[in-house]
Formats: structure tokens, C-alpha cells, sequence
């Protein structure tokens, strides 16, 4: 079963952990918190995953700090003979099991973009019978450009043709840890994980629609505590 039908099918595979709404803050009520405070900020690596048959160059750019990466439905996934959707992802290298990790970033969605994975938290190794992911964020072409976790619940719309700061915090355990995601730094969720894992961060254009997909990020950051 490849990645599209299993994000497509939800159920107990992907719709996991326990959710809760961010509250909303009363009137005169103190700023919040920036959710970076009492984080370090830590170096980070990363490599490519792209269509295996295509270089990097035909389905990325670089340019003013704007890493630019989009994707066809009809491309090939990133390794020959993979059953995955394409994509053209960082693959980050700091892959971890315990500790606090927050992604940071600017993120454009262009206009039209639709069921793509821009962000995720990939369980790289993982018990027999859990989930691949932890958690991903993917545009739908409806309201002006919807923001769900994965297919379900909706954290913005009106994302299309603009910029907007994304953070996924996680505090990961050897239990089930909790994973937090800001946008322009306000928090929209907060979701438990799905359990021992060794995971990494991905982010870029995954490809569970079709058509052409497109993703735009700047200001990548990478923070521990």
C-alpha cells in the first residue's frame, strides 16, 4: 500500500493521539510567550530526496535565502522501484528518539498547490504496526489554500500566496511525547506523538495529489533545550 493510500484511508492509522485546541487569549491578557524562549539554536544537516531519475536542479532552485522545491503527480518516486509518492524533500540528518527539537520556518504555498505534505516528522525507524509520520502539514486547494493535519484538521486557511512562520515543537520521549505546531507563533496544536521512535524532520513538496505542487521556505532554523 503506498503513501497516498494510506493518508487517504485516515482511521486509526493516522488520525492517533490525543488533540487539543489552542485556547484563545482574553482580552488585555499578557503577550504570549515566543515559543523559541529557553531554546538553543543548533546546527543542522540535510539531503535531498527528489525523483531518482531527475537532478536536483529540475525540481528545485535557490535564490535571496527562498529555497523553491515543487513536483508532478506523474513524476517517479525518490529511489527506482519505490511504491511512494514523489516528492522533492530536505531530508534532514539529525535524527534523534528523545529530547525537545523544534522545526522553524517561513513557508509560501503557491496558489493551486493540492494534497501536499510541505512538513512532516518522519518515524525513519519504528515498531511493526505504528505509523510512518508523527505528524505532517498539507495544503488542500480549497479556502483560498487549507492547512490540515494531514487530511483532518484544519489550522488555516487562506495560506495560499503568502508567507507565514511554521514551528513544530516536539518533546519526545520513551513513552508517547506531545508535538506542538505555531503559526506566526501562535499555537494552533498540540497532539500526542505516536510513540518510540528514532524520527527525523522533513521538509518540501510530497506529492499525494496531483497535478503540480509547489513549496517555498526561507529562514530554516533548527532549535534544541
Amino acid at each position: 500500500m503506498n503513501r497516498r493510500t494510506l493518508l487517504r484511508a485516515g482511521g486509526g492509522l493516522l488520525a492517533g493521539g490525543v488533540m487539543t485546541a489552542a485556547a484563545t487569549p482574553s482580552a488585555g491578557a499578557a503577550p504570549a510567550a515566543d515559543p523559541t524562549d529557553g531554546w538553543t539554536r543548533t546546527a543542522f544537516t540535510y539531503s535531498w530526496q527528489k525523483p531518482w531519475n531527475l537532478d536536483l536542479a529540475d525540481r528545485h532552485s535557490a535564490g535571496g535565502g527562498v529555497h523553491r522545491m515543487w513536483v508532478y503527480a506523474a513524476d517517479e518516486p525518490f529511489e527506482e522501484g519505490s511504491t511512494t509518492d514523489p516528492r522533492t524533500e530536505m531530508r534532514w540528518r539529525n535524527d534523534y528518539k528523545t529530547g525537545d527539537r523544534m522545526w522553524d520556518a517561513d513557508v509560501y504555498l503557491p496558489s493551486g498547490s493540492d494534497g501536499a505534505s510541505f512538513v512532516q516528522i518522519l518515524r525513519g525507524v519504528h515498531p511493526a504496526g505504528t505509523p510512518a509520520t508523527d505528524i505532517m502539514l498539507n495544503v488542500y486547494d480549497t479556502g483560498g489554500g487549507t492547512v490540515r493535519r494531514y487530511d483532518g484538521t484544519v489550522l488555516k486557511t487562506d495560506a495560499y500566496d503568502t508567507w507565514f512562520n511554521v514551528k513544530i515543537a516536539h518533546q519526545a520521549t520513551s513513552g508517547t511525547g506531545t508535538i506542538k505546531v505555531y503559526f506566526d507563533d501562535s499555537l494552533v496544536l498540540t497532539v500526542a506523538d505516536r510513540g518510540p521512535a528514532t524520527r527525523y524532520f522533513k521538509n518540501g513538496v510530497y506529492n499525494h495529489g496531483s497535478g503540480r505542487v509547489e513549496a517555498r521556505f526561507r529562514n530554516i532554523l533548527y532549535w534544541t533545550r
